[in-house]
């Protein structure tokens, strides 16, 4: 672990003058502001997460054949288990050993650098989400629990959770179409088969990046993306690009349709219709919807309805302003393009308030937010944050960070695995991840939650480190929404632990989250300048009032 003072050494060159800024960083904030330490290549391989099977590709396979036989043994047991709590909490023994391999291999198969790794990965998810579908519309397995929520008796013994979680295993075999006769029901394993395979052919296609020709773009523009050969590289948006031309090409590229992808999509719409069809709802949407706050499509439908309509006049006065600026640019063209509004809203923002992002990013390192979090969690819920060294093999890259979530009373929570350092092939989306979710255990112990959560942020530097735009801050207190949702929502079944919940409530936390990286009250405690030491105090209000 880190010294508790060590010191981030800032290297400046200004013309040929070196001049040298010392600030210190707890822990938390220098785990996030330097360069990873190396793992030792004489430890012993733990496998990924300290998994011991994961130290090779071939531990998937292992791993699989594990579960697969705890799930023979416990279905076995839930239909010979006479009716009571003990049912309920042989269904979520049966979730959990499945999510254990289905979860960690479904980030896997995204998230790891080797090819070898991410294929063994996407076969597990494959085999286990098979198995899943055909568990779902398992007749004894079905017939075990609706005798227990048949009889009224039993069902008054159980406590609200048990009883909760019961009726949420149900809902999964109805929705899989257990109420079908032999031939449709294997007609739906067969179709929610092939929606896995589609769904992951789709989701991998679309974050592959294009290729063109070198020569098809303008030379003065082409090093701005990576250049391989005689052909141009582009896999993002450039959003933020001060180059029109640079926005325009990398709009058009990245996003130039992709025919194999786009037969794809119409397979998966297809199936997934068929699907709906089949197991008795009026198109995937209300299946998909079934069992969340909103319902129905047509709830949804109307909040969207209504929503444009409030945020119409604002959203006609924020137009206007770009192209305003656009014009003062004196850009190749006045109108505002799909490929500008990124661009144009920081500039608007930058004009309205006087002040130019690069002057206040160095107050946003990635330490000083991750300090900030860290913060705001301790003095909130009694919650810290503490690095830890990853072992051997237990992560996939060496940027990735390990942080423990500990309890100021309670102890250790989970753990939190931070990947959030761009690299070669890695997606380019900010999400979050549970590996493994929190459960109350047969011995009493509590199973603890572990979660990854993946950005896209430029990594620190020997000099420097990651600098936060406002939008970068957002997102980072967004997706930690997510994760501490995993790590404070315990519960005694795995099956609705975290955000293992509702999809959309499940954003609710993550919302929230993002006001207070927009409220000035909570900045100013933690944004300090990455060289000098300087507080938030002395940054200007209207930076995060306009976040």
């Amino acid at each position: 672990m880190m010294l508790a003072c060590q010191r981030f050494v800032s290297v400046v060159r200004n013309s040929m003058t070196l001049s040298r800024y010392v600030t210190t960083w707890s822990p938390v904030g220098a785990a996030f502001n330097a360069q990873q330490r190396k793992v030792d290549l004489f430890q012993k391989n733990v496998g990924l997460f300290g998994v011991p099977g994961l130290s090779t590709p071939a531990g998937f396979e292992v791993a699989q054949q594990r579960a697969l036989r705890e799930t023979e043994q416990l279905v076995e047991t839930a239909c010979k288990t006479p009716p009571g709590a003990l049912t309920v909490e042989t269904f979520d023994q049966l979730s959990d050993s499945l999510c254990k391999v289905a979860d960690l291999a479904d980030f896997v198969k995204v998230g790891h650098p080797d090819p070898a790794f991410r294929n063994a990965a996407e076969k597990a998810c494959i085999n286990i989400g098979t198995v899943v579908e055909r568990l779902n519309t398992n007749v004894e397995l079905c017939r075990s629990l609706k005798n227990l929520l048949d009889n009224k008796e039993v069902l008054d013994s159980l406590d609200p959770d048990t009883r909760r979680v019961a009726e949420l295993f149900m809902f999964d075999f109805e929705i899989s179409g257990i109420h079908l006769d032999e031939s449709k029901r294997g007609k739906a394993v067969s179709l929610n088969v092939n929606l896995l395979d589609l769904n992951n052919e789709f989701l991998n296609g679309s974050h592959l990046p294009n290729r063109i020709e070198k020569t098809a773009l303008p030379e003065h523009i082409r090093h701005c993306f990576s250049i391989d050969g005689n052909s141009i590289q582009i896999g993002g948006l450039h959003a933020d690009s001060p180059d029109e031309l640079v926005r325009e090409a990398a709009y058009k590229i990245f996003l130039f349709p992709n025919s194999s992808l786009l037969l794809c999509l119409d397979d998966l719409l297809t199936c997934r219709n068929e699907l709906a069809k089949l197991v008795g709802y009026e198109s995937f949407a209300h299946r998909a919807l079934n069992g969340t706050m909103a319902k129905t499509p047509e709830t949804v439908m109307k909040f969207l309805e209504l929503l444009t309509d409030k945020l119409s006049d604002r959203t006609a006065k924020d137009f206007n302003l770009m192209r305003d600026m656009k014009m003062k640019m004196n850009s190749r063209s006045t109108e505002l393009m799909p490929w500008d509004h990124s661009y144009f809203s920081s500039a608007v923002r930058a004009e309205r308030y006087k002040i130019d992002p690069s002057l206040y990013s160095p107050y946003f390192s990635l330490g000083a937010c991750m300090e900030g979090l860290n913060m705001l969690f301790s003095q909130l819920l009694g919650v810290s944050f503490q690095n830890e060294q990853p072992m051997a093999g237990e992560v996939w890259s060496e940027e990735v960070r390990k942080l423990a979530v500990v309890h100021e009373t309670e102890g250790l929570l989970g753990y939190i695995y931070c990947d959030f350092f761009r690299r070669p092939d890695k997606p380019h989306q900010d999400c979050h991840f549970t590996i493994r979710g929190g459960r109350l255990k047969e011995d009493g112990e509590y199973q603890h939650p572990v979660v990854v959560l993946m950005l896209s942020l430029p990594p620190p530097t020997r000099s420097t480190p990651t600098l936060l735009s406002p939008g970068m801050m957002e997102n980072l207190f967004h997706e930690m929404g997510h994760a501490m949702h995993s790590m404070l929502g315990r519960t005694r079944y795995q099956h609705v632990t975290g955000t293992r919940c509702s999809t959309d409530f499940a954003e609710v936390p993550s919302i929230l989250m993002e006001f207070f990286a927009t409220d000035y009250r909570v900045v100013n405690q933690f944004a300090r300048h990455y060289q000098t030491g300087q507080v938030g105090s002395t940054i200007p209000r209207c930076i995060t009032s306009s976040a």
